[in-house]
């Protein structure tokens, strides 16, 4: 029997990268976002995606996934990102509760909801897709920071809570990729200064980048954890230190 894995925010970007990663890999892939036109298209060009509408800021949603399921064996929570740049002396509240949202409860809802399907697997994953945010913070990402701060913690105690129980618990932080949404959303729509994040910068990751990093991590042996893998372009030394060409 198929394995089945679950990515959330499989409409774009990282997500869609996984989801084709992890069907190529031989997974039935529940790809799973809220632009259910596009999941519909990705599923066209994949026999082995299935497209499911998720919102994971809605309870009702999540339950409603989790209870279609007949297995999960995988769980990326992938679902994510970042809005504005503002220092936190100027943070706005509304765009901090929404990334906390996401990034987090969010994370805490796929959790709470599909634990259980990947421990009767046998042999689950549960793969949480972080950031090198969640590491070090740095200027004008405060907010961002803080919930990728919170998702790793998350990560490191659902570790310690669930030794012994047959589940490997994964973080995947990257650093800078290139994504056709990311900075977008960032910068409210702001294509120019999107561009800006990664002007001279020779080779930056891409989402394939990061999908075949997650699928090396899912696809271990069942005794082998890879606790955190952090993963930057060349050009990329820290947050602060990139390499950029003129």
């Amino acid at each position: 029997m198929s394995k089945t894995a679950v990515v959330t925010g499989a409409s774009s970007g990282i997500g869609e990268a996984t989801a084709r990663r992890l069907a190529a890999e031989g997974y039935e892939v529940v790809a799973a976002a809220r632009r259910r036109d596009r999941l519909d298209k990705l599923a066209t060009e994949v026999p082995a995606i299935r497209p499911v509408t998720l919102d994971v800021t809605s309870d009702e949603s999540v339950a409603e996934l989790a209870a279609s399921l007949d297995r999960c064996d995988v769980l990326i929570n992938n679902a994510g990102g970042a809005v504005g740049l503002e220092p936190v002396a100027e943070g706005l509240v509304d765009d901090w509760q929404r990334m906390y949202e996401v990034n987090v409860l969010g994370s805490l809802r796929m959790t709470r909801a599909l634990l259980p399907k990947l421990i009767e697997s046998g042999d689950g994953v549960l793969l949480m897709l972080t950031s090198v945010a969640g590491l070090v913070s740095y200027e004008g990402g405060g907010g961002y920071c803080a919930a990728k701060h919170a998702q790793t913690s998350m990560t490191e105690t659902l570790r310690l809570e669930l030794v012994g129980e047959p589940v490997r618990i994964i973080e995947v932080a990257p650093g800078m990729v290139h994504t056709e949404e990311f900075s977008l959303t960032r910068f409210r729509g702001d294509a120019d200064r999107a561009e800006k994040v990664y002007e001279g910068v020779p080779d930056p990751l891409t989402a394939d980048d990061v999908a075949d990093a997650i699928a090396w991590c899912v696809t271990r042996p069942a005794h082998v954890n890879v606790d955190r893998l952090v993963i930057r372009p060349r050009a990329q030394a820290a947050q602060h230190k990139v390499h950029r060409v003129s």
